[in-house]
C-alpha cells in the first residue's frame, strides 16, 4: 500500500461529531482543500482531513501514476478511512466524487457524502462529448497538462476549464502549485460506469453541488447524479468547476455546513 499524504485541520472550537474527509479531483492534490474548505471547516468545530491519492501530491506513486487506474484510488481512500478511523462524511469533487461513489458501492460505511461537481454515476462519456464539441482546444490542453504536467501549458488555460473570469490572475498564479499530472487510464475509467448494478443506501445523507458555469458538466449531468441518490441537486450560479477556490467558495461550505448542521 502506498504512503498517503493525509492534511488535517483539527478544530479550533469544540469538536463536532462528524469527521470530513475530502477526496480532490483529476489534476491536483489534497492540497487544493486547505485552501479555504480544511480552514473554513476546522474554524466550525470539525476535524477536517483531505486525502492526495497516490501519485498525487505528497503521497508515493509519482512514478507510477500513468499506470494507476480507479480501482487504485478506491483503495486508498478505504485505506485513508482505516487509518483515520470512524466513519466520516465523504466529501468528492470531480473524479473524487466517483471514487467516493465507488467506495459507497463497496459497502464502506459512511456518515454521508457530499459531490461536488462530481463525476455522474453513469461516467462522463457524454460529458466528455459535449466538451469537445464545445471546446475541442480546451481538450487538448487538458491532454497537455496529464502528459507533461502543468508546465507545459499557460495558467491561463486553467482558468479556462476550472476557474470562472472572476478569479484574479493573482490568484492563478498562487494555485499553479496545486496542479499536476494525471492518469489516462484514470481518466478512461472515468468514461463509464454502470449505475445499474447497485442500489445506494436510500437512508445516508447526500449533497449534491453543481456550478453553472462548469466546463466539464452541464447542470443536467449534476441533476442527473443527485436523481441517482434520491435527492436535489444545489447549482451556484456565476460558478466554475473548482467550486473550493472560486470566489463564491464560501457560499459553498456554508451550504455543506447548513446540511451537516440538519443530523
Amino acid at each position: 500500500m502506498a504512503k498517503l499524504e493525509i492534511i488535517t485541520r483539527h478544530p479550533s472550537t469544540q469538536s463536532r461529531s462528524q469527521t470530513l474527509l475530502f477526496v480532490h479531483g483529476s489534476y491536483t492534490h489534497a492540497g487544493i482543500w486547505d485552501v479555504n474548505f480544511l480552514p473554513y471547516f476546522a474554524d466550525l468545530g470539525y476535524t477536517a482531513h483531505a486525502v492526495s491519492l497516490r501519485g498525487h501530491g505528497g503521497s508515493e506513486g509519482q512514478a507510477l501514476l500513468p499506470w494507476l487506474n480507479m480501482a487504485d484510488y478506491v483503495e486508498d481512500l478505504k485505506e485513508t478511512i482505516d487509518r483515520i478511523g470512524g466513519e466520516s462524511v465523504l466529501i468528492g469533487h470531480s473524479m473524487g466524487g466517483m471514487v467516493v461513489q465507488r467506495v459507497l458501492r463497496s459497502g464502506i460505511p459512511a456518515k454521508g457524502a457530499v459531490l461536488m461537481a462530481s463525476v455522474p454515476p453513469y461516467g462522463m462519456w457524454d460529458a466528455s462529448m459535449g466538451m469537445l464539441c464545445r471546446d475541442p482546444l480546451l481538450v487538448h490542453q487538458l491532454g497537455m497538462l496529464m502528459t507533461f504536467g502543468p508546465g507545459i501549458i499557460d495558467i491561463t488555460d486553467v482558468r479556462r476549464a476550472l476557474f470562472s473570469d472572476r478569479v484574479p490572475d493573482a490568484e492563478l498564479m498562487r494555485y499553479e502549485s496545486l496542479f499536476q499530472r494525471e492518469s489516462q487510464r484514470v481518466l478512461i475509467d472515468l468514461l463509464a460506469f454502470d449505475p445499474f448494478s447497485w442500489q445506494p443506501d436510500a437512508t445516508l445523507p447526500v449533497l449534491v453541488l453543481g456550478a453553472a458555469n462548469d466546463a466539464f458538466l452541464t447542470r443536467s449531468q449534476v441533476e442527473d447524479t443527485a436523481r441517482f441518490f434520491g435527492t436535489s441537486a444545489t447549482i451556484f450560479p456565476d460558478m466554475a468547476h473548482g467550486m473550493m477556490l472560486e470566489p463564491d467558495w464560501r457560499a459553498v461550505a456554508d451550504t455543506i455546513a447548513t446540511w451537516l448542521g440538519g443530523f
